[in-house]
């Protein structure tokens, strides 16, 4: 045993929580954003420009969802050159086997392929060959073996949420932006795992309510600790800036989770704010405003899964805009705020306790 936990580490092999769903999770999602989000955004301004090319541009990025997740998730597993490049066969494969649950399928049989190739590399005087033929037979095969029935119970689970949420707007449009939200700020990617479950319509719109609460309201009800710099980072960037705060006083997040239980009832029964656009849209928030471009993108094309669950283009009209604006940004920058002052003078939050 000692002389495998020996060769473990010195190949870098940690099987670990963290490493595996934070690291390799986070990873994927970065993966996603550069290549199915952003070529849905470019895609999306082309067809509504008429610009051929920017279709073009966004059609390729989008194409490689599967290569760019592998590839970012063996980065994050700090795989070897060989290992890495390799995995974007491995990454092409998965998704392309999983179909709508692609996502988890990469995210799982690209780790098992990284590990794989880290084990053989540099153990050998053909590396060149060995590396990338085991992570390559190792991934593509266990794509084969797996990625079927991993896509179709993550789309199973996904249309569960979906139908509940439909069936029961009130009480799914608060846990679903209430858990989202909560997912964005913690250390893991709320953008992969609404992927993953293909998280779009009100369900989605229910996501986009709690990640937007979360990152606006933390920008807003600290702005007095942190001004300027503070909100851009926050509303803007992430939310996430805020855990080591969190671990010190969990009050903080008192605020912006309540204001998340208000806006996805309100999105889902009042506005009936449904997400269409691609899936990690709903799990992204205010980052780069890509939750709300996410909805419009959706009102203009909507993504194949959506499509899938019987979404159509629209037209929106100034309700629809009223409650995209109200939802993203106009209730949690009033909400959080209130809810923080009632805070402070109970005691719960103090001076500082916000500050990055």
């Amino acid at each position: 045993m000692r002389p495998f936990k020996s060769f473990l580490k010195r190949k870098n092999i940690i099987f670990s929580a963290r490493r595996y769903g934070i690291d390799a999770l986070g990873a994927m999602a970065q993966g996603l954003f550069c290549s199915l989000l952003i070529g849905t955004i470019i895609r999306t301004l082309g067809q509504q420009l008429h610009i051929a090319i920017l279709s073009d541009i966004g059609a390729y990025a989008m194409s490689v969802s599967g290569p760019a997740m592998a590839v970012a998730i063996g980065y994050a597993l700090q795989a070897d050159p060989m290992v890495l490049f390799s995995l974007a066969a491995v990454g092409y494969a998965a998704n392309a086997e999983g179909g709508a649950g692609g996502p988890l399928a990469v995210l799982v049989i690209a780790i098992v392929a990284a590990e794989c190739g880290k084990a053989v590399s540099k153990e050998t005087k053909i590396d060149i060959l060995v590396t990338p033929a085991v992570t390559i037979l190792a991934g593509v095969a266990l794509a084969k073996l797996i990625a079927p029935p991993i896509g179709n119970g993550a789309r199973a689970f996904g249309i569960l949420i979906d139908r509940a949420t439909r069936l029961q707007p009130f009480w799914m449009g608060i846990a679903v932006s209430v858990l989202v939200g909560v997912a964005l700020t913690l250390p893991i990617s709320s953008a992969a795992i609404c992927q993953v479950l293909t998280l779009t319509g009100l369900a989605g719109g229910a996501a986009v309510a709690g990640c937007c609460a979360q990152m606006v309201g933390f920008a807003v009800m600290s702005f007095r600790e942190n001004r300027w710099g503070g909100l851009v980072s926050q509303g803007l960037g992430t939310s996430m800036l805020q855990m080591p705060n969190i671990i010190r006083n969990p009050r903080i997040w008192l605020p912006p989770t309540l204001v998340s239980a208000v806006t996805g009832p309100l999105a889902t029964c009042v506005f009936r704010l449904e997400m269409n656009g691609a899936a990690i849209n709903s799990g992204m928030g205010t980052c780069g405003l890509c939750g709300p471009i996410g909805v419009w993108t959706g009102w203009m094309s909507p993504s194949e899964e959506a499509i899938a669950k019987g979404a159509a283009a629209m037209s929106p009209g100034a309700f629809d805009w009223l409650g995209l604006c109200l939802i993203c940004v106009v209730l949690p920058a009033v909400l959080a705020p209130v809810i923080c002052q009632a805070c402070r003078r109970r005691g719960w939050i103090r001076d500082g306790d916000l500050t990055l």
